[in-house]
């Protein structure tokens, strides 16, 4: 049995009542090389805040992602390809997502979960691609049926693979998509290649989208990790940048955000400038979630959670500040908390005891 859950109590209590109440050209910017030089334009660094924080789990493998089924958290983690509930002994197993392959950055990615069923993204041989299965069994009896592939075809490789799913508000599923490790295909409208996709529960193209018989919602993206929606339906994605500059964005259908013609704030013609940019060694920004009045997001490279108010998105404050290690996702959870998931053991990171585990943070 892997490490038991610590605060076992306060966890149970929380879970109860959550039940009954959700490179091509340079290096990954979460990895641990120096960044280059950031030169002059603005970068926005924040300043240092704390809060109250309570272990949920430990003993997860590489996880991704966390999504709430009636009120009960599920996991990703990446390189077991597979799906834990948490529950009072540790991670239980719901099972397997078959054909993951994983291989650097790639594997187990993003979950998102919608009328009974769970959405996963993930790595095979061939590609990235996304699955939908139906979610059996009571929270603590969770299982898994069979799957049936919604999209294939997505570029992958051992780095930049995107991965984020989420469902908005329109009920359709975007998707973030990585650039593979090719650039260029980000200002290809053809490719998937360095996008964020719209698309019904079933993959098919909504008719509203911007771009005819294209999933494409917008391009130009190097490796996006983070989708969350304000109350006004505002859609933000967070970004790796490659050595200068990673990026928080205010999402446009059709719009183009740069990459690779751009990295950060270029004030060029026909690109969308960031609303914040940060140095990869401070950020490495991935998961993101809208928390009452705050976007909080989730650090990796950084090891911090950023929250930047939703009524002032240019500016930022810190919390976190190194003590958990790497922060792969954050989300609201179903009592309005946020939660965080650390990534200390996906071969990036320095593990310490207990690792990888979930952290509930008030006061953010």
């Amino acid at each position: 049995m892997r490490t038991p859950l610590r605060r076992r109590s306060t966890a149970i209590a929380l879970l109860a009542a959550l039940t009954v109440t959700a490179c091509g050209g340079g290096a990954p910017s979460d990895t641990a090389e120096t960044s280059a030089s950031a030169g002059p334009r603005p970068e926005n660094t924040g300043s240092q805040s704390t809060g109250s924080e309570t272990t949920i789990a430990t003993g997860l493998d590489a996880p991704w992602s966390i999504a709430f089924a009636d009120g009960a958290p599920l996991v990703s983690e990446r390189d077991r390809g597979r799906i834990v509930e948490i529950v009072e002994g540790g991670p239980r197993e719901v099972g397997l997502i078959d054909g993951v392959a994983a291989r650097g950055e790639g594997g187990l990615l993003g979950i998102a979960i919608r009328d009974g069923d769970l959405f996963a993204y993930f790595t095979t041989a061939t590609d990235n691609r996304i699955a939908r299965m139906p979610l059996r069994g009571a929270p603590g009896a969770r299982s898994l049926g069979p799957a049936r592939t919604i999209l294939t075809g997505l570029p992958a490789a051992s780095v930049h693979n995107g991965g984020r799913i989420a469902f908005g508000p329109d009920g359709m599923l975007y998707a973030t998509v990585g650039d593979a490790g090719r650039p260029d295909d980000a200002q290809d409208p053809r490719s998937l290649g360095g996008k964020i996709l719209r698309m019904t529960p079933d993959g098919a193209r909504p008719a509203d989208n911007p771009f005819p018989d294209s999933l494409v919602y917008s391009l130009g993206h190097r490796n996006a990790q983070g989708l969350a929606w304000a109350p006004d339906g505002a859609l933000y994605a967070s970004e790796f940048g490659q050595n200068t500059w990673d990026e928080l964005n205010l999402i446009r259908p059709g719009a183009n955000y740069g990459w690779p013609e751009v990295e950060g704030i270029g004030r060029r013609a026909g690109f969308v400038d960031p609303l914040q940019q940060w140095a990869p060694s401070a950020a490495s920004p991935s998961g993101i979630a809208v928390v009452g009045s705050n976007l909080l997001v989730a650090n990796l490279r950084g090891e911090r959670l950023r929250t930047v108010p939703l009524a002032a998105t240019d500016t930022a404050s810190e919390q976190l500040g190194r003590s958990l290690g790497r922060l792969r996702d954050v989300v609201r959870a179903p009592d309005g908390s946020a939660w965080i998931l650390t990534n200390n053991t996906d071969g990036r990171g320095d593990p310490r005891p207990g690792d990888d585990r979930i952290v509930r943070v008030s006061g953010s």
